[in-house]
């Protein structure tokens, strides 16, 4: 067996970074930054107020409570027809251009017009620049917006839309290809019969991909067929950045998987000092990454989650103090109970947050085949090698949502 830390070195050796392109920015939430991005200009654009209320001149309201002259109105999108002279005011929408002569605006609830609309009456003093947002006031002509390895939030995609700018160089979604093979596995509602089970890891990783910010190929499900593996296979590392596949990775199989991978690619086949997913196949077919990951389908998903995951992440551009989740610690509610096997193991475990910790209990059973415990799953508690930590003992963990 090999630690855990080598075989994701070596995983994410064979993974290069994918070359930058222009994206839209409809489509480039989670994605990260090529470029450096600077502002063409100025946000706001001009002085605009921040309340509905009244332009007024600061020091006509000096001595408030006063009554001025309404001069007009100017809403939000137009330009000002008219000015605030000395004792006037103007009835001014939120977002509107502050119209010259005006310092300040008065806030609606402050005021009270008279009947025949002439009139209004401010009930309180306001200082000059009272609820006015400078033109400039977010962001400068020229002013650096965003740095390259920057990932693009939907706050940040909000900010370059401000600045009139819809695409932005970064660095692509992996496109990831998902295969399963075997004769036994079945796809759809119908009945079992002796010997099936229904396709579920290649459900599960699709969903994973998708989560994980890639673009996600369903290339469907192979029977054990040598011809149809690598026909799948080569028509997957065809149009596909990377390229999943479970099942057929433990010493000893015998599997057209395999026997295909290791005539065509340049494959590793490793046996980690983890628990679940000892076994992994990573290496390069016509440079495209492939994972084989274990067919059990909680091993798949922690396979996914230690491997799968920060390669692809590495692949879209992120720094690499983002590849990997980063461990928070937690304290148990209870024994996690594990026996001394020269293993790194990952628990499964339900997690609450209170009073500022993180409460950690089992999510259920602890086999490599039982899923619905990973679906419960808040987190992997990463249990070193012994009898596990008892009640009350600080565990770390990966949060997983």
């Amino acid at each position: 067996m090999i630690p855990l830390t080598e075989a994701q070195n070596k995983v994410l050796a064979g993974c290069k970074v994918l070359p930058e392109a222009v994206v839209s920015i409809t489509q480039a939430c989670g994605l990260v930054t090529a470029e450096t991005v600077v502002a063409p200009e100025l946000v706001p654009p001009f002085d605009n107020t921040a309340m509905d209320g009244f332009a007024v001149r600061s020091q006509d309201v000096a001595e408030a409570p006063v009554t001025l002259a309404i001069a007009g109105t100017v809403s939000a999108g137009a330009a000002p027809s008219c000015e605030v002279g000395q004792g006037e005011a103007v009835r001014i929408m939120t977002g509107a251009l502050i119209p010259h002569g005006a310092d300040a605006v008065v806030m609606v609830e402050l005021t009270q017009t008279s009947s025949d609309g002439s009139q209004v009456t401010v009930a309180k003093a306001v200082p000059a620049g009272n609820h006015i947002r400078r033109a400039g006031e977010d962001l400068n002509k020229g002013q650096l917006v965003f740095e390259p390895k920057e990932v693009l939030t939907p706050g940040h995609l909000g900010v370059l839309a401000s600045l009139g700018i819809y695409e932005v160089r970064a660095y692509p979604r992996p496109r990831v290809g998902v295969l399963s093979t075997g004769d036994e596995l079945v796809e759809g509602p119908q009945p079992l019969q002796a010997g099936q089970i229904r396709d579920s890891n290649r459900h599960t990783l699709l969903a994973l991909l998708a989560e994980a910010g890639c673009e996600p190929v369903d290339l469907g499900c192979t029977p054990d067929d040598e011809v149809q593996i690598a026909a799948s296979i080569r028509s997957g590392i065809a149009s596909c950045d990377a390229l999943l596949t479970s099942g057929g990775v433990s010493m000893g199989d015998y599997d057209y998987v395999k026997k295909v991978l290791d005539e065509i690619g340049d494959m590793a086949w490793m046996q980690v000092a983890i628990k679940p997913a000892k076994p992994l196949a990573f290496g390069l077919v016509d440079e495209v990454p492939v994972f084989g990951l274990p067919g059990n389908p909680v091993s798949s998903m922690v396979s996914f989650e230690l491997f799968g995951r920060p390669a692809l992440r590495k692949m879209m551009g992120y720094h690499p103090d983002r590849w990997h989740r980063q461990p928070v610690l937690g304290n148990t509610t209870q024994d996690l109970p594990r026996h001394k096997d020269a293993k790194l193991h990952f628990a499964r475990v339900k997690v609450h947050y209170s009073n500022g910790e993180y409460l950690v209990r089992s999510a259920g059973g602890q086999g490599s085949h039982q899923l619905s415990a990973m679906a419960y799953a808040d987190a992997l508690a990463i249990l070193e090698d012994g009898e596990g930590p008892k009640a009350g003992e600080t565990v770390p963990l990966l949060l997983l949502r």
